[in-house]
């Protein structure tokens, strides 16, 4: 996970320069309670991001002379976030909730082939036959199953994967569909996990 708080650091910061408690307070709403940010992980992950040169972080007078820190996107910092977007991992496509932070940056990427591409890897994973639980090697259906909590869990999954791919099939069948962060293009995309069928 520490590659997706990364991602969504410089995400954030490619809107503008923000303080440290602001970005942690942005990305603790963007994760909710699934991913808890700490600042044993928060801080650590920036330090690392300055320390390659893809932030910059400079001190502010504060209140009652206490100082804060500003940081702020490098140009090294900007082509890092568009590289990340462009190729995220296969666990950044298969994982909802990491695939869904790469989705909240993804309208930076200025060409909407390349955010497609991202769309279209998702896709692809959803519409392959999956489920919770196998017999052999056949998944097994939540018609299948005996269990009402286990049926449950599969129905839910199930209704949520057919509306991802509803909305993926609506984006990418519209070619000029793209973020709002996109300068080219006039369109913006909504937003959208697990599948099983």
């Amino acid at each position: 996970m520490a590659a997706m708080l990364e991602l969504a650091i410089l995400g954030f910061l490619a809107g503008g320069p923000l303080h440290g408690y602001e970005l942690r307070r942005r990305i603790a709403q963007l994760s909710g309670h699934t991913t808890p940010v700490s600042d044993g992980s928060l801080y650590p992950a920036i330090n690392r991001l300055v320390k390659r040169g893809l932030l910059d972080r400079r001190v502010e007078p504060g209140a009652a002379a206490a100082q804060r820190y500003v940081l702020s996107l490098t140009e090294a910092g900007h082509a890092e976030l568009l590289q990340r977007l462009r190729h995220p991992a296969d666990q950044a496509i298969t994982d909802g909730s990491q695939f869904f932070t790469v989705l909240a940056f993804l309208s930076r990427l200025p060409d909407i082939a390349d955010q497609h591409a991202v769309l279209r890897r998702r896709l692809a994973f959803l519409e392959e036959p999956a489920s919770f639980f196998y017999d052999g090697d056949r998944p097994v259906r939540a018609e299948e199953v005996a269990d009402p909590y286990r049926r449950g869990m599969m129905r839910v999954a199930r209704a949520t994967s057919r509306a991802e791919r509803a909305w993926l099939h609506e984006v990418l069948d519209t070619p000029d569909q793209a973020g709002p962060g996109d300068a080219r293009t006039a369109n913006g995309a909504a937003t959208p996990d697990e599948h099983v069928d």
